[in-house]
């Protein structure tokens, strides 16, 4: 069921690499997941063949090493991957978002010095926005960056950092003038380079935070007290500062994409557990999927997973195009996670008691869905920007709002 139903004109090396990323996680992850799980230990072993398989260049360009591939390929590879541990999926993302930033907006000296060593994985790349103070509210943030000499000096604090600690490389978005009105337009994004696994560097501290689920990758605080970048640093170079928000937010559309296609793959997992189990339990002499209840709910989870699936998609296809996608990756992000959810839930209930037993995978799958409903930008955020957009369309194509307003 990995593949879904979709018919989505794929092409010849799209399904080699989908099939070859399933048997990857059928035979490697699916055994392993649970250990790493439950012990909340970084996957070493599955992240290194991660890297043999060239997941960190999927979407990397080939002269800098990389396979080069769409957004819509790579929204398929995450859907396999969450189907077989969700927290793979998320040691890809942040990389991937930092490198098509770079790829797009970088100096070519970044470009040639980053991408290769991100393309192979030996460099990993975070991603980071958030504050405790300012989570959707991405213009509230307070860390700062100012100048000196011929270096940068940042002062602040991130929160929910995924891949903080491990990382050569953190895309951060700081404030380098405070007085700017309106307030995005003084932020910049800078390329932090640290050693990776060091907790403490001069200027820097990195704490793990403990999680409810998406366990074993790491959400992190970066604490800058004093942290000293060189200029070349700032992304884009002399002409990137000031553009770092407009900037994250291109990049979060490829992260909403992600997380719709993580939502899918969790939903597909749950339902393929809920087949499986639904044929095998017996209750009143038969099998449980024989029932009419449990038949209503595989019907309901696979459709909305079907339609889930087709806003990725579609999302994708239309990043691939050179597009904006904030509307399209929004309903994409929305959709899929509360399907992902909803369908944890589902699956749990057609297990009963044994779906809150982590010996079954529904049970890993509850505690991970509700993260994808928080993560790059909250569902009802998500919901404010869709509503926001289609407005701004309607008034943009209708010919009588110019006469109506005079």
């Amino acid at each position: 069921m990995g593949g879904g139903l979709t018919v989505h004109a794929q092409t010849q090396e799209q399904r080699e690499i989908v099939a070859l990323v399933r048997e990857f996680v059928d035979r490697e992850v699916v055994p392993q997941a649970p250990a790493f799980d439950h012990d909340d230990v970084f996957p070493g072993p599955l992240v290194e063949r991660m890297r043999e398989l060239g997941l960190f260049g999927i979407t990397i360009p080939e002269e800098h090493g990389g396979l080069g591939l769409d957004v819509t390929t790579y929204a398929l590879v995450q859907v396999e991957l969450s189907r077989g541990w969700m927290s793979l999926s998320g040691v890809l993302n942040t990389h991937l978002i930092t490198a098509r930033m770079i790829a797009t907006h970088g100096t070519d000296e970044q470009r040639a010095r980053l991408l290769p060593h991100m393309a192979t994985g030996e460099w990993r790349a975070a991603y980071s926005m958030t504050e405790p103070h300012a989570g959707s509210d991405v213009q509230a943030i307070r860390t700062t960056a100012r100048r000196e000499g011929d270096d940068w000096v940042i002062d602040g604090q991130k929160m929910w950092v995924t891949n903080g600690l491990r990382s050569s490389l953190v895309c951060l978005l700081v404030r380098t003038d405070p007085e700017a009105d309106p307030p995005h337009r003084g932020m910049t994004a800078f390329l932090i380079e640290k050693p990776p696994g060091a907790a403490d560097v001069p200027g820097l501290t990195i704490a793990k935070l403990e999680k409810l689920g998406y366990k074993g990758v790491e959400s992190t605080e970066l604490s800058f007290d004093g942290f000293r970048t060189p200029a070349s640093s700032v992304l884009g170079g002399e002409a990137g500062l000031g553009r770092g928000f407009a900037w994250f937010m291109e990049g979060i559309e490829l992260g909403r994409i992600n997380v719709a296609a993580r939502g899918v793959g969790i939903a597909t997992a749950a339902l393929e557990a809920s087949l499986r189990y639904a044929r095998e339990r017996e209750t009143f002499g038969k099998p449980i999927a024989t029932h009419q209840a449990i038949q209503m709910k595989l019907a309901d989870m696979a459709t909305r997973i079907e339609a889930a699936r087709m806003l990725m998609l579609t999302a994708a296809a239309k990043k691939d195009r050179g597009e904006r996608v904030d509307l399209e990756a929004g309903m994409a992000k929305l959709f899929a996670t509360e399907t992902a959810q909803e369908a944890a839930l589902e699956a749990m209930r057609i297990h009963g008691g044994y779906g809150y037993s982590p010996e079954f995978v529904v049970e890993r799958l509850y505690r991970d869905a509700p993260v994808l409903v928080i993560g790059e930008g909250t569902n009802e955020i998500q919901r404010l920007l869709i509503a926001r957009r289609l407005l701004e369309r309607a008034e943009a194509s209708d010919p009588g709002t110019e006469a109506r307003g005079s």
